[in-house]
């Protein structure tokens, strides 16, 4: 179905409109700058994708773990070794890739399409950063996170402490993990709101509920869907009043859409079976 191809991930259409992207970089899905750079190219692709794409999962192709983080030959490329350059231009060099590794890792929040993620086993560091910037996360019950950059000597800064605040409830529980860098269970991660559904199992059982979900929205209009993104975005970074007169002006367009009266149509006959929408991007 898609035209989409990559070194690292995986990428199959298992239900129709759903693409999974399984990170698979062995042993244990570590990033290094190739991987990043390929994973946040491959979702700003799905943007402009031509094919009918309406929901992503994103999973691993390694049922012991979802990514150990960043690889160890990438963090260390974060200084420089080069004893002739002054400390402020180490600086400019040394932001410049972190603010690179962040735009890749926020990939999914830029794509118009809702991104599934399905973690299992070790989410440890890195792994939180990725799975913060997409829409849903589920976990299986074996899932094992870790804030790990404090172990590390340093405030975690590709994305974690960004989203943690804007994306979970419990802000007590999200300092404690984030000052400690202690491994914590799926339960916990509930418990913060930093997942949605703990599943029973491992990786099939969390890929397969995941898909389900997946295939649910995809059976929605994708113009409503794509504006219900990117308007929930929108209201998370803006005022109420700003969000309204936003959404307003966003609408008048997508209103004249035909998917409304089809949708109606579905609603008002009781019909068994889904109205079926055009593409997002029609082929022309």
């Amino acid at each position: 179905m898609t035209s989409l191809k990559s070194k690292y991930i995986k990428i199959s259409n298992p239900v129709p409109h759903v693409l999974l992207l399984e990170l698979n970089r062995k042993p244990v899905n570590a990033f290094n700058t190739e991987f990043w750079k390929e994973y946040g190219c491959t979702f700003d692709a799905l943007s402009t994708n031509p094919d009918d794409i309406r929901a992503v999962v994103l999973s691993s192709a390694f049922p012991k773990y979802f990514t150990a983080g960043l690889d160890f030959q990438g963090f260390m490329q974060l200084g420089s070794n080069d004893v002739t350059m002054d400390p402020a231009r180490r600086a400019f060099l040394t932001r410049d890739l972190i603010l690179d590794i962040q735009r890749a890792v926020a990939a999914p929040e830029r794509c118009p399409i809702p991104v599934i993620a399905a973690v299992h086993g070790s989410v440890i560091g890195m792994g939180i950063d990725i799975i913060s910037a997409c829409d849903v996360r589920y976990a299986a019950s074996d899932t094992k996170f870790s804030i790990k950059a404090l172990d590390m000597g340093l405030a975690a800064d590709v994305g974690t402490l960004a989203y943690l605040p804007k994306i979970t409830g419990n802000h007590s529980l999200a300092r404690e993990l984030a000052y400690t860098g202690r491994t914590f269970s799926s339960d916990d991660a509930e418990k913060l709101g930093l997942v949605s559904r703990v599943v029973e199992g491992g990786r099939e059982a969390v890929v397969a509920a995941a898909l389900q979900l997946a295939k649910d929205i995809a059976s929605k209009s994708p113009v409503a869907v794509t504006g219900t993104k990117h308007l929930l975005l929108h209201a998370r970074d803006h005022s109420v009043a700003e969000n309204l007169q936003y959404t307003a002006t966003w609408n008048s367009a997508a209103l004249q859409a035909a998917d409304l009266g089809q949708a109606l149509r579905a609603g008002m006959t009781k019909s068994k079976e889904s109205p079926q929408f055009l593409p997002l991007r029609p082929k022309l």
